[in-house]
């Protein structure tokens, strides 16, 4: 991450590790010089453990090891066995007995995760865990978790106290590039987004992320253009300067266009609007401390979105997206926006703001009628940690999903399937949106 902000008195965040690489093989690990570390697969069977491709060829007894332990197969179950070295490979000192489940993709994303998290540290680790299953969604997911897993975020000068694993051999496969790529590219999108959402915020006000965008956008390949507090006042967005008047760093409002290599009619333009409050006190209606400790991750839409964007070339993504982050941080001061203010929003709508902790929908506001009259969108998405209510209404592991379309819900709801990120539609009634477009 570039040193932008050393003007304002702040500690930049030191060099980050990077994510594992991941390489083919068709040897089995045992035999690949330099792998430390040998991960063969255990599936639940009905009389007792079984193990899948690649044990024999690593050591004998391992099955006796496994019964020995208690191990059963199930996904994202650990039982390591030390062994020797062999004669093709003197660094070989340990074998990781991972369960796979029923080798869903589901079961390899965990079971890809397991291993990243035991393997941390290491310089080289073989595995057979994919060999399993020739799905290739179920190959992805492993690859996915095992990156996903892997993730470590530190302001340490000296680094993390233990690193990713460096590499990942996936034995007994001929190469595979494009599979491997496209799942990179996709665990590379959730890195990304998970550690801009862990910067803390003396590092990522509005500008510096709108920065970090605009440079993690032209490197793929994508068109920005940013708004500044002066650009946004002049052209009517009062949801972004009413919430961000009150910091000392000014909002932003980034936007990025994707379009697909191949020439050609483009069916359908997707719009994407990420929530970026860079830190969230709530304002005069201020959170409890307790509240506050993680509102640095009150961007984590407009991550989300900017990861997304990032990543569409690398799966070839065939249609048109853009992209809206709408940045600012809620702070608290003089000239923050009070309990009782009514701003103008873009487009020209008044809204009467009754609590200043909702400044999330102020600035989604702003950004959604933004795109609905100048992008012409065929589907509008917004991305947003929006609100607390969700968490208390389905916990920590489901996502709340509101939808005006039920094809399109569908289909969000089994991409978080296929992602292993599950989503739970919530009512909407459409009977209040239909009067509340009359109205207008």
């Amino acid at each position: 991450m570039p040193t932008t902000t050393a003007s304002r008195g702040v500690i930049e965040p030191p060099r980050q590790p990077a994510p594992p690489e991941f390489a083919f093989s068709p040897a089995a690990p045992a035999d690949v010089r330099g792998i430390e570390v040998v991960a063969v697969p255990v599936l639940p069977g009905a009389d007792g453990p079984e193990l899948g491709p690649g044990a024999v060829a690593v050591a004998e007894d391992l099955l006796a090891a496994a019964e020995f332990a208690g191990a059963s197969g199930k996904a994202g179950e650990v039982t390591p066995v030390p062994v020797a070295p062999t004669n093709a490979n003197a660094a070989l000192r340990l074998v990781l007995l991972i369960g796979v489940g029923q080798a869903s993709p589901a079961d390899l994303r965990r079971a890809g995760a397991a291993l990243a998290r035991a393997t941390r540290g290491r310089d080289a680790v073989g595995s057979t865990l994919h060999c399993v299953t020739d799905d290739d969604r179920a190959i992805s997911a492993f690859v996915e978790g095992a990156v996903l897993g892997s993730f470590t975020w530190t302001m340490r000068s000296a680094g993390p106290e233990t690193l990713p694993v460096a590499r990942v051999v996936l034995g007994l496969t001929e190469d595979r590039p494009e599979l491997l790529a496209r799942a990179l590219a996709v665990a590379g999108a959730g890195w990304l987004a998970r550690a801009l959402s862990t910067v803390p915020s003396n590092i990522k006000n509005p500008p510096w992320l709108a920065e970090e965008a605009v440079r993690i956008a032209e490197a793929a390949g994508l068109k920005t253009k940013v708004w500044d507090d002066q650009a946004l006042a002049e052209q009517g967005f009062g949801g972004l300067i009413g919430v961000g008047r009150g910091s000392a760093t000014g909002p932003r409002l980034v936007q990025l266009d994707y379009s697909p290599a191949r020439s050609g009619r483009v069916a359908g333009h997707v719009v994407l609007v990420g929530k970026g409050i860079t830190f969230d006190t709530g304002g005069y209606s201020i959170k409890p401390g307790e509240a506050m400790v993680n509102m640095k991750r009150d961007m984590t839409g407009a991550a989300v979105v900017l990861a997304v964007l990032s990543a569409l070339a690398d799966v070839g993504c065939p249609i048109k997206v853009t992209g809206l982050l709408c940045l600012a941080e809620n702070a608290i001061s003089g000239d923050a926006m009070r309990p009782g203010d009514v701003i103008t929003q873009y487009g020209g709508r008044t809204t009467e703001v009754t609590n200043t902790d909702a400044e999330g929908r102020l600035v989604l506001a702003d950004g959604l009628a933004y795109a609905a009259a100048k992008l012409k969108p065929t589907v509008l998405v917004d991305i947003a940690t929006l609100t607390g209510g969700i968490k208390v209404a389905l916990g920590q592991r489901l996502g709340g999903l509101f939808a005006t379309e039920d094809v399109l819900a569908a289909q969000f709801e089994a991409a978080g399937e296929r992602a292993g990120e599950p989503f739970w539609r919530m009512p909407l009634s459409l009977r209040m949106l239909v009067a509340t477009s009359s109205s207008r």
